[in-house]
């Protein structure tokens, strides 16, 4: 594409990873975009090239290479269980690749996350300085406040040792994912005094932003969604943000009837 340029590295440890970068000069904000839980798939792909063309530098790592059998992890037949500290190790490196990148900023860094590794931005953010967590329909569920070898921290004392803003996309049918699952989170960031804005889209199931998988993709609320990315990384990156206040907002739409029992998983 005309706009953008892109291309293929491999990063320290043998990472592989998909770069997209707007065209012309200058420096650009960072974004580090995290796949779903089928690896480095060609959605993941188009996000970074979305991001390019609205201006900002991606690097978009493929966080499971080590699965053995890509073919069946891409398809959804196996998954890959990466720990909180490996995903560290793995964002790094992914960040550390652009530092020759003239075009990149890495002073403004802003890390994305969908589904399995909604999470890694929080836990990025615990270990290093980044402007902003944008979490899509992950690291709510019960699951992720667990502490094993896995997740040898708490998703709470992460969430207090960062500092950065951090947007928090739901879908209210979701069948990983409920209302209460959102609150909570929602309530963890307000405790620990982050900047977030956290919405619940009604009506959009587990993955709506995923427009290559026609039974979960939602094309309002995920354009509503990208939006509401997209004035909120203005914000975030606007040199003139009065940091002297702290901005947390929720917003909800839900139905009268909601029981998240009787959400389910779409194709």
């Amino acid at each position: 594409m005309a706009d953008i340029e892109t291309r293929e590295i491999v990063c320290a440890g043998g990472l592989p990873a998909f770069v997209a970068i707007p065209a012309g000069g200058g420096k650009s904000p960072v974004i580090a975009l995290l796949h779903e839980r089928y690896g480095l798939v060609e959605h993941t792909k188009d996000l970074a090239r979305r991001h390019a063309r609205e201006g900002y530098v991606c690097i978009a790592a493929d966080y499971f290479f080590k699965a053995p059998d890509q073919a069946a992890l891409h398809r959804g037949d196996v998954g890959y269980d990466m720990t909180d500290p490996e995903s560290i190790d793995y964002m790094n490196a992914a960040l550390a690749a652009l530092e020759n990148e003239p075009r990149a900023d890495l002073q403004r860094v802003a890390v994305m996350g969908v589904c399995q590794t909604g999470r890694h931005p929080l836990v990025l953010a615990a270990h290093r300085k980044i402007s902003a967590a944008l979490v899509w329909y992950g690291a709510a569920q019960v699951r992720e406040w667990a502490v094993n070898a896995r997740y040898p921290v708490a998703l709470e004392e992460l969430i207090a040792k960062s500092d950065c803003p951090v947007l928090g996309m739901f879908g209210e049918t979701d069948h990983i994912i409920s209302v209460d699952d959102v609150r909570r989170l929602r309530d963890c960031l307000e405790k620990n005094g982050r900047n977030f804005h956290v919405e619940i889209y009604g009506a959009a199931p587990h993955g709506w932003l995923n427009d290559t998988m026609p039974g979960r993709y939602r094309r309002e609320p995920a354009e509503a969604a990208w939006q509401t990315q997209r004035d909120f990384l203005k914000w975030v990156f606007d040199p003139a943000r009065d940091k002297a206040f702290i901005r947390q907002s929720y917003k909800a739409s839900i139905q009268p009837g909601y029981d998240f029992s009787k959400n389910v998983r779409y194709e």
